[in-house]
């Protein structure tokens, strides 16, 4: 069984929700008593300051889990997450997800992956703040971002927003990805072409 296929028993039996493009999915610093199962569609989780500035963490898209993080440490969210299209979502809270580890144990492992996978992430942001020119964040996002397909419909403003860097930087950087083949852009959309070439760069193994 896929790994996605396994995740896919949280939603067996379920009763999924109709989320409109736009809404909110859950809070920054607000308590956890549940967390999601996108089912369809796509939505994006992002961190926000004091001050109001947001900083994009990830977009998810079918088969993806959102806000497991905080559920199971049973602290403040650290982020709010967002519907980009309608999606529908399954929602699991504590005595579900126990009564389906009880019944599907092989779920257990699938789960503490995907934690990992998510304390991984935040790890990157941070050495992203801190570390990494703003061309190498911009490729590091658009791997994140991407689906299965290599493909991630956004905007330079929103990216900019993502990395912490201005539309016009992520204008100039995206056309050196484009001259260097490693990507394709249309109106709203980008396509990963080589995505190897882009891991190494992040990975700082080659230089523009």
């Amino acid at each position: 069984m896929e790994y996605k296929e396994i995740l896919s028993l949280l939603a067996q039996g379920q009763v999924s929700r109709r989320y409109d493009p736009g809404r909110l999915i859950y809070l920054q610093n607000t308590i956890p008593t549940e967390f999601y199962y996108l089912e369809s569609g796509v939505a994006r989780s992002f961190i926000s300051s004091p001050e109001g500035t947001e900083r994009l963490l990830t977009v998810h898209h079918a088969g993806d889990l959102m806000g497991e993080a905080s559920f199971f440490d049973q602290s403040p969210r650290v982020s709010s997450a967002v519907t980009v299209t309608e999606c529908q979502i399954i929602s699991v809270d504590g005595s579900r997800l126990e009564r389906l580890l009880r019944e599907h144990p092989e779920l257990a492992l699938p789960l503490l992956r995907y934690l990992a996978r998510t304390v991984r992430l935040l790890s990157g942001h941070v050495d992203d703040i801190t570390f990494r020119p703003a061309d190498r964040r911009l490729a590091g996002a658009l791997l994140r971002q991407s689906n299965s397909a290599g493909c991630l419909r956004t905007t330079h403003e929103e990216l900019g927003t993502a990395v912490g860097t201005s539309r016009v930087t992520v204008s100039r950087v995206l056309s050196r990805f484009a001259a260097q083949g490693w990507i394709a852009t249309g109106y709203g959309v980008i396509r990963l072409l080589d995505r190897p070439a882009l891991e190494t760069f992040v990975r700082g193994g080659e230089q523009l």
